[in-house]
């Protein structure tokens, strides 16, 4: 750890040169695809190739392998982790003289999941300071700055030194990641993506974190998403990342705890970009309206994130004060401050049918036939999403902004044939017509009422 440190505090140049002379990237690659341990200062080595490029991508591919088939131990996660959060800009808080803890949420990503949009301004209101930095949607699931950006003017790429100032002045942000946070993460992330190793416990844990924890944090919480429609959909593989993640994160000096959370149906009453700001608008103004399951998970998040953080002592306490942050219209508030402050109007609560237009046909897809709904998948409903140009299948695909679904009927609700699945937002009839051939096939039906999943499955901290 000694040499580390040394090293990190030299010149970049005089670092890799140091460097350069120790290590050949073909013979780390080899030590770990025959299932060794790395050291601190090997890791550190592969990482700065990462950054600078002198590792190559065809290295980069097999180091990615060679993880993914042996696995790293717990000293090897811990030092990938902070290498990476080390690749670019970490942010400092110290200068600002908070009055509060640091505190973030992140979410490993559901249908439906826009709970980060609510949940930052409640804690802020609480008197946390949340420096959210969220990703775009990929795959089956949608990305908060996606829906965000639905928001006319938004823009998600402030500097440095205004999305500080933000926080500040605000107690919240939620922005993208930036060239220059984690950049290690951003080329490793691409590489896995295209050589089938993304479903690593250690590389993801490295990839969350590297970038959460360059944000400065005191405390950390995690929503391990479980079930047909999240990335862990095996809960062994859930309980694994939960427990990797709370370890890590915790050994690198921030607090972290793990909610297993499920991903059984969708997360409340909508999916799409526009349809999910409008149902985190309507949560916001009028929380007693609120789906309940969604109302739950925010409020137990926005809790174990006071709690952990020190802003409250007991999680009773926590939860009590963040229900009144929204009741209150304190949350609302803020989060209309936080969308005006990064671009957006200042009234969008007022008056967010004039922002978040219409589309041109908005009609309800209907049932085939009657029964309980006793199962969903939730995949699947997402990547109807991205069929109809809601979502993207690479990152350089444009999104449609406007379409989705609304008012989602929830396992244990009874339905009669012709009665309301969902309401479809579409921009023509094929897209209508297409919603309507494929959702009632991905919810199913029984004669006997079925239970709903239970929503908090397990809550993880560091052992």
């Amino acid at each position: 750890m000694q040499l580390k440190l040394k090293i990190f505090g030299l010149h970049t140049a005089t670092k890799i040169n140091i460097m350069s002379k120790l290590f050949l990237p073909q013979e780390l690659i080899r030590k770990k695809r025959d299932g060794l341990t790395l050291n601190d200062l090997e890791i550190g080595f592969l990482v700065q190739g990462i950054t600078d490029g002198s590792l190559t991508d065809a290295q980069l591919g097999a180091f990615a392998m060679a993880v993914f088939k042996c696995g790293m131990t717990m000293d090897e996660r811990v030092s990938l982790t902070q290498h990476m959060m080390h690749s670019g800009d970490t942010l400092q808080w110290q200068d600002l003289n908070l009055d509060g803890p640091v505190v973030d949420k992140h979410s490993t990503g559901g249908v439906g999941d826009k709970i980060s949009l609510m949940l930052a301004p409640i804690v802020a209101a609480c008197g946390g300071y949340v420096p959210m930095i969220s990703g775009r949607g990929l795959g089956h699931t949608g990305g908060t700055l996606d829906k965000l950006e639905s928001i006319p003017g938004y823009s998600g790429t402030p500097s440095n030194t205004k999305f500080r100032h933000l926080v500040k002045e605000i107690g919240c942000a939620i922005i993208g990641q930036t060239a220059k946070l984690a950049p290690a993460d951003q080329r490793f992330y691409a590489t896995r993506d295209v050589t089938a190793t993304v479903e690593s416990i250690d590389l993801i844990t490295a990839s969350i974190l590297s970038k959460k924890l360059a944000s400065g944090l005191d405390a950390l919480v995690m929503d391990i998403k479980t079930g047909n429609g999240a990335f862990a959909a095996n809960y062994t593989m859930a309980q694994e990342l939960a427990q990797s993640i709370a370890n890590v994160s915790s050994k690198s000096g921030v607090p972290t705890s793990c909610l297993i959370t499920d991903m059984n149906q969708v997360l409340g009453h909508s999916v799409g970009n526009a349809t999910e700001v409008k149902e985190c608008i309507n949560f916001l103004i009028k929380p007693e309206n609120a789906n309940l399951r969604l109302l739950e998970l925010t409020i137990e998040l926005a809790a174990h994130m006071l709690q952990l953080s020190g802003i409250e002592s007991d999680l009773e306490a926590a939860r009590l004060k963040s229900q009144d942050a929204l009741t209150s219209g304190k949350a609302a508030s803020i989060f209309e401050q936080m969308i005006s402050a990064l671009g957006g109007p200042s009234d969008l609560l007022e008056k967010s049918h004039k922002y978040l237009v219409p589309m041109p046909i908005i009609e309800p897809i209907v049932s085939s036939s009657s029964g309980y709904v006793s199962e969903m998948d939730v995949r699947a409903i997402g990547l109807s999403m991205i069929h109809l140009k809601a979502g993207r299948t690479k990152s350089s695909d444009p999104i449609d902004h406007g379409v989705g679904l609304s008012d989602i009927i929830e396992i244990g609700k009874w339905v009669d044939k012709g009665e309301v699945l969902a309401i479809g937002h579409t921009r023509d009839k094929d897209q209508l017509n297409y919603l309507q051939e494929t959702i009632p096939k991905l919810i199913s039906l029984s004669d006997k009422r079925i239970e709903p999943p239970i929503l908090i499955h397990e809550i993880l901290g560091s052992n």
